[in-house]
């Protein structure tokens, strides 16, 4: 084996030219491959953060009860007949939260519980009016669930949770309504208006949050809304995320509420990067592929090429399981410099991509590309060039095999 493979080098050397366009292509196949998996998968990672940590792993909203309805009826026969409708019966948000939250709390995944009067309102200043949403909230709680805390850019969580006569706006609507820390906006209630000061401004990056969420005390809202008990919401963090669907249908099935994983909230834009994954992958392997028909012609000319040393190779004994290895080596000498090198390349401009700036506000706040650095996308970039060029070296190995030493040598005498 060890000759075969001195003689599968000394045939790379011989087309030096050739055989390096086909490691380039394999290399650049390779690290491209990494590069685009690591933003399109870093760019979904990020954006699962933001949505975590901003609406929670899981959400407990309307509670449900299923109906039956049955009647009897006497048709003009004479004969009755039943008549059964069933249905399911809902009510506003979380009638005894102070009931639910125990029970929630018990589950060993969870790791924070935070009950939230959500209500649509109208909120202005002295120079605007926008429609805003009020989230009452207990803070201590909310900050176990939430990244509220990192995503404050002025003003002071500690004022806000000092003083129940102050809100936190979010960074579009405080915009909009042209104020900043320490101005007073009005907030409609059922019943009346009041005036509340700004005590700080947040920025989440999700834009339909940041344009219309006032977050105040629960007690407050209440207050204002005039809801005394009940019809909140529960936002859930939990130990794995990934685990929220089947501990999503638990609760609902134990507590007969509504209750939603993160995952089927953003179905939409999960499925959205999943495409745009799948689609980077299958782009950037035609690379590998065009280098695996590169170095398929430069084997099929090669054997061609070398004919006559193939034939003084059979004539010498060697077998044509041996001439198969020469020409499966040369492919697998080129996969894994292409593949080493492929890793290492993909790996440093990986980390340039990461330092190039670029802000992007809509779904998710950052300030430069997202990159996520997993072994897997090394592992899969590596499976794609073994397979291709692996392919394309068996086919004129096998070729190769087949020549006919008698024939060649006496046809060359």
């Amino acid at each position: 084996m060890k000759t075969n493979l001195e003689i599968a080098w000394r045939f790379i050397t011989s087309r030096k030219r050739a055989m390096a366009m086909t490691l380039c292509g394999v290399i650049f196949g390779v690290g491209f491959f990494i590069i685009t998996q690591a933003q399109t998968s870093g760019f979904e990672r990020f954006f699962i953060q933001t949505i975590l940590g901003t609406n929670g792993a899981i959400r407990i909203t309307d509670r449900f009860q299923d109906t039956m309805l049955s009647m009897e009826a006497l048709s003009q026969s004479g004969s009755t007949f039943r008549i059964k409708t069933e249905g399911i019966e809902r009510e506003k948000g979380i009638t005894y939260p102070d009931t639910v939250i125990p029970i929630v709390k018990q589950y060993p995944e969870v790791i924070g519980v935070s009950e939230i009067l959500d209500r649509r309102t109208d909120v202005s200043s002295r120079s605007n009016e926008e429609t805003g949403r009020i989230f009452g909230i207990r803070l201590a709680d909310h900050l176990t669930v939430s990244n509220l805390g990192d995503q404050i850019t002025l003003g002071s969580i500690q004022d806000f949770e000092a003083d129940s006569s102050t809100v936190i706006l979010g960074g579009k609507l405080a915009f909009r309504l042209n104020v900043t820390v320490g101005d007073f906006i009005n907030v409609d209630g059922k019943n009346e208006t009041r005036r509340y000061r700004v005590a700080g401004i947040f920025e989440s990056g999700v834009d339909i949050i940041d344009r219309e969420r006032v977050y105040m005390q629960l007690s407050e809202s209440r207050s204002l809304m005039e809801i005394p008990f009940g019809e909140t919401i529960l936002q859930v963090a939990i130990r794995s995320p990934e685990k929220a669907p089947d501990l999503a249908i638990q609760m609902s099935n134990e507590l007969q509420h509504i209750v939603q994983s993160w995952q089927e909230r953003e179905k939409v834009w999960l499925d959205v990067f999943m495409a745009l994954r799948y689609s980077a992958a299958l782009t950037v392997s035609t690379i590998i592929l065009l280098a695996g028909i590169g170095m398929f012609n430069t084997l099929a000319m090669m054997v061609i090429e070398k004919t006559r040393e193939i034939a003084i190779l059979r004539s010498m004994g060697y077998t044509q399981q041996d001439i198969t290895q020469i020409f499966v080596f040369q492919g697998i000498i080129i996969m894994i410099a292409g593949i080493l090198l492929g890793w290492a390349f993909g790996a440093l401009a990986t980390f340039g991509v990461s330092k190039i700036p670029l802000r992007i506000r809509g779904i998710f706040r950052t300030d430069s590309f997202v990159v996520n650095w997993d072994w897997n996308h090394y592992l899969a970039a590596g499976a794609v060039a073994v397979i291709v060029v692996f392919i394309a070296s068996l086919i004129p190995a096998r070729r190769a095999a087949e020549v006919e030493p008698a024939t060649i040598i006496r046809g060359s005498s």
